[in-house]
């Protein structure tokens, strides 16, 4: 459906070294769904993609941390890769907007390595969940039930393995768009 998401605002949160797909592909859906999506950065102007095993395209960065809050979006979305969420972790911003979100009962979309900001924030702690096999053991050792699954909801908290993911993925953030506001304890 092509309106599905009209009305509905979508933050996508990276900054350098996200993986190129895990951001273009929902960001692309999304916009064909008809949602506002913003890519929003601790940085302005752009920030550059990873691409396989070398640094990918640019992107172009509509609002800085500074400028927005979760109160204006219906969702956030949090590509993986190595670099982006490591670097995201430990920036106090990203972390809080992130909660905001949660806090919210927001819909919050994690894939790849991206779920170690849910384990930053304390969200991950009694999610069933799924990641990148490689950090499996942190999302455990946070509390969460880790599944091998193309995609894991809990309460509006999406999470998928790695890109071939992507559909399932980008299909199940316009669902609990879609769905709405979900009720849950605060992290």
């Amino acid at each position: 459906m092509a309106n599905e998401l009209s009305g509905k605002h979508i933050l996508i949160l990276a900054t350098n070294g996200f993986e190129q797909s895990e951001l273009e592909v929902p960001r692309d859906k999304l916009v064909a769904a008809g949602a506002e999506v913003h890519i929003v950065s601790p940085e302005k102007g752009e920030i550059k993609g990873w691409k396989e095993d070398d640094w990918g395209s640019p992107v172009k960065v509509d609002r800085t941390l500074d400028d927005v809050k979760a109160s204006d979006y219906d969702a956030i979305v949090l590509p993986g890769g190595q670099i982006n969420p490591d670097l995201l972790r430990q920036n106090d911003k990203a972390l809080a907007l992130i909660k905001d979100f949660y806090n919210s009962g927001k819909t919050v979309a994690a894939i790849c390595h991206a779920p170690w900001l849910l384990i930053e924030t304390g969200i991950a702690k009694g999610r069933k969940m799924t990641s990148y096999k490689s950090i499996r053991k942190d999302v455990e050792n946070a509390g969460a039930k880790w599944e091998d699954s193309e995609v894991v909801t809990d309460q509006g908290i999406i999470t998928s393995r790695n890109p071939k993911d992507l559909e399932a993925f980008s299909k199940k953030i316009i669902e609990e768009v879609c769905e709405g506001k979900h009720q849950r304890k605060a992290a």
